[in-house]
């Protein structure tokens, strides 16, 4: 073996990238003195193409394969160099091997909130935040716009840039949408498809393919979410007294289980129609507006040979008292008092007796 035989033979002869990351966009293949044999190897696997820089130009692109250099699969290469016979010694040029994969799960988020005009909730400000999805569609001009002479180029390197340019399209898209703030949520797919046609031809000015874009989340002021927790519960109550009826019929059974049986379930129906008089009374009385009159205070009951009469306000009982079916000794009763008590003894109504005189004694 001769001399140059021998240093031929300790160039590179066989050129590939055997990438084990999940990050790595461009990888540089390092060899001393970036010398390659002539009729080296080149070894291109799916998902990859090897760019080959001569003196900063790039000379030649290669897909996936299996590849002998020479003169004729390096022809621009070869017109570089200038050789007009072709070429038997080793030469010198870079060789970037580009992955062409789909890089998935990319964060992208508003750089700020975004203001937009609301009918129901006027001016409100906005946030949003996802994923993308992106490959490199043209090597030689991802290489010559973004990576450089850098050896080893990975997402990070990139990734503000690219979250920049959709966090500032999205600022412009969610206004023009038109959409009220309360659908943003249920429109993420539409506003994903919207912010991709913005900004793809942005990615291809860097030679890269935009595949995909998540709306993930969109975040709305507290007090606005409190508003939509509100107007939902209301919506959702609707029929307030027939909503408390049937929360009344399913506790019957269970009523009945008690040791009250029939006679408590009994109570438990009167009171909650009870209540849900009252509480739709309540209700009525706060949408109909203060210029209507509130409703009057509950009165007293009176309890006459046997029977329940009321309630009646103190008007009415005084025209009871002078007609005599109100006297000292008529029970009376009304919400708060534990018990039937005689309306002489009852605080309120002894004023109604001060100018009454007592009964004859023995009559």
């Amino acid at each position: 073996m001769g001399f140059f035989d021998k240093v031929r033979g300790e160039f590179v002869d066989i050129i590939e990238w055997i990438d084990d990351t999940n990050n790595t966009l461009v990888h540089r293949f390092d060899r001393y003195g970036n010398e390659i044999k002539y009729e080296a190897q080149l070894v291109v696997r799916e998902a990859q193409q090897a760019v080959f820089i001569n003196e900063g130009r790039i000379a030649d692109v290669f897909k996936p394969g299996r590849y002998v250099l020479n003169t004729k699969n390096l022809p621009i290469l070869t017109t570089l160099q200038g050789w007009k016979y072709g070429f038997h010694s080793p030469f010198k040029c870079e060789v970037y091997f580009c992955s062409t994969r789909l890089f998935t799960n990319l964060k992208w988020g508003t750089p700020g909130p975004v203001t937009m005009r609301d009918k129901e909730f006027g001016p409100v400000r906005v946030t949003a935040f996802g994923i993308y999805s992106m490959r490199v569609k043209d090597p030689a001009v991802f290489i010559r716009e973004i990576v450089g002479t850098d050896g080893n180029f990975t997402t990070e390197a990139i990734e503000d840039n690219l979250r920049g340019k959709i966090g500032l399209r999205i600022k412009e898209v969610l206004p023009e949408t038109g959409i009220p703030v309360i659908d943003l949520e249920g429109k993420v797919v539409i506003l994903g498809q919207m912010l991709k046609e913005r900004i793809v031809s942005g990615f291809e000015g860097f030679g890269l393919e935009l595949t995909e874009v998540q709306v993930q989340d969109i975040g709305l002021p507290e007090e606005v979410e409190r508003a939509i927790d509100k107007s939902g519960a209301m919506k959702a109550i609707g029929d307030l007294r027939a909503y408390t009826q049937y929360e009344t019929a399913e506790s019957i059974p269970t009523a009945a289980a008690n040791p009250g049986g029939t006679a408590a379930a009994g109570v438990g129906i009167g009171m909650g129609f009870g209540m849900a008089n009252q509480m739709t009374q309540s209700f009525a009385g706060q949408q109909a507006g203060p210029s209507q009159t509130p409703p009057p205070l509950p009165g007293y009951y009176l309890a006459a040979g046997g029977q329940q009469a009321g309630p009646f306000g103190v008007d009415i009982l005084k025209q009871k008292m002078v007609a005599g079916e109100l006297t000292r000794n008529t029970l009376v009763w009304k919400s708060g008092m534990e018990q039937w008590t005689a309306a002489g003894q009852v605080l309120d109504l002894a004023e109604l007796f001060k100018d009454v005189p007592p009964p004859i004694p023995g009559k």
